[in-house]
C-alpha cells in the first residue's frame, strides 16, 4: 500500500479509537456501574463532563473530515497520480490530526488551546489543498 492509503487507514482507525477510548469509555463506565441508563445518551442535547463533551466533538470532527481525505485519496489513487510530495503530505496530515483531537479532548478550552488546535488543522487543511493541487490541474488540462 502507498503512504497515501497507509494514512487514510490510520485516519479512520484514528477516528474509531478516539470514539471507543473516549465516548466509549465514558457511556458503557456510567451505564454499566448504574449511574446512567442506556436511554439517557441523547443525541440532540450532549450531557457530561467537559472533557467528553470536547471528545464528542473531536470525534465528529474526524468524522466530518475523514470523507474528504478519502475522497481525496480514492481520486489520486484511480488517476495513478502519486510523488514523494504528496506522500509527505497524506503521511503529515495524520499526526496533525491526532495532535488536533488530543488537544481538544486532554486541555480545557483555552484561547491558547483553541488556537494551537486550529494550527493543526490549518496543517491539514493546507494538507488536503495539497493533494487536490494535483487533481485540479488533471481536471483543468481536460485530461
Amino acid at each position: 500500500m502507498t503512504p497515501l492509503i497507509w494514512s487514510l487507514f490510520g485516519f479512520a482507525l484514528w477516528t474509531l479509537l478516539l470514539l471507543f477510548m473516549t465516548v466509549g469509555v465514558y457511556r458503557w463506565s456510567h451505564i454499566l456501574t448504574g449511574r446512567i441508563a442506556i436511554r439517557h445518551f441523547r443525541a440532540d442535547k450532549i450531557e457530561g463532563a467537559d472533557w467528553y463533551r470536547r471528545a464528542m466533538r473531536a470525534h465528529a470532527n474526524c468524522v466530518e473530515n475523514l470523507p474528504v481525505f478519502a475522497v481525496l485519496v480514492f481520486a489520486l489513487h484511480t488517476a495513478k497520480i502519486e510523488s514523494d510530495v504528496l506522500n509527505w503530505v497524506a503521511v503529515l496530515i495524520l499526526p496533525a490530526r491526532i495532535i488536533q483531537s488530543a488537544i481538544h479532548v486532554a486541555l480545557p478550552e483555552t484561547n491558547t488551546t483553541t488556537s494551537l488546535r486550529f494550527a493543526f488543522f490549518l496543517a491539514q487543511a493546507v494538507g488536503f489543498f495539497t493533494l487536490a493541487a494535483p487533481l485540479v490541474k488533471l481536471f483543468v488540462s481536460g485530461v
